[in-house]
């Protein structure tokens, strides 16, 4: 492990966290000290292997009717999403979305950027998701990796509406995202 550069976290998890809240109430010491706030606690959507499987179907369909060619990628894209959604999972924690690795939740660098996978949801700039009603992708830009902001894609392995709750929550709207409001007829 520590050739890898992967560092262990004390944080564990023996079944998916919901986004049901018990959060601990502490008093503040506020100007007239009678206010009390939440404490944010830790969220981790549960994995969805909704978007592996669809391509694994599709692979297989495409095999089916003898279209191996594009089969092939198809398939190992479906596969390597399958296993990304059982290795990979976003953390949300009191004041940062992290991207951790593997059943001990380990703390990874960014190999492309270089840094840890931890982003303060105050840096966030924009995000969204990419199918509202079919979540494929979730993007966001951040400023705290590049001052003129980093942009991040990541497919979206985890519970779509769990994790759409999670960041409205925590890093805000998003106009794209959002449902859209039904219209009501108008009389005339």
């Amino acid at each position: 492990m520590q050739m890898l550069g992967l560092r262990k976290v004390p944080l564990r998890m023996a079944k998916p966290v919901s986004l049901r809240k018990t959060t601990r109430v502490t008093q503040t010491r506020a100007f007239f000290n009678f206010g009390r706030t939440k404490a944010r606690e830790t969220v981790v959507p549960a994995p969805d292997y909704t978007l592996s499987v669809t391509l694994l179907a599709a692979a297989a369909g495409l095999a089916w009717h003898g279209d191996y060619i594009p089969a092939a990628p198809v398939g190992l894209i479906g596969a390597f999403l399958a296993l990304q959604t059982s290795r990979v999972r976003f953390v949300f924690g009191p004041d940062a979305l992290e991207v951790r690795v593997g059943n001990e939740l380990e703390e990874t660098d960014n190999k492309i950027v270089g840094g840890a996978n931890k982003w303060k949801y105050s840096s966030f700039v924009n995000w969204e998701f990419w199918f509202p009603g079919f979540p494929v992708l979730v993007y966001f830009k951040e400023t705290q990796t590049k001052p003129e902001g980093q942009i991040h894609f990541f497919p979206i392995l985890f519970n779509g509406k769990q994790l759409y709750d999670v960041m409205v929550e925590r890093c805000g709207p998003t106009e794209g995202s959002a449902p859209k409001p039904k219209k009501t007829p108008t009389k005339k």
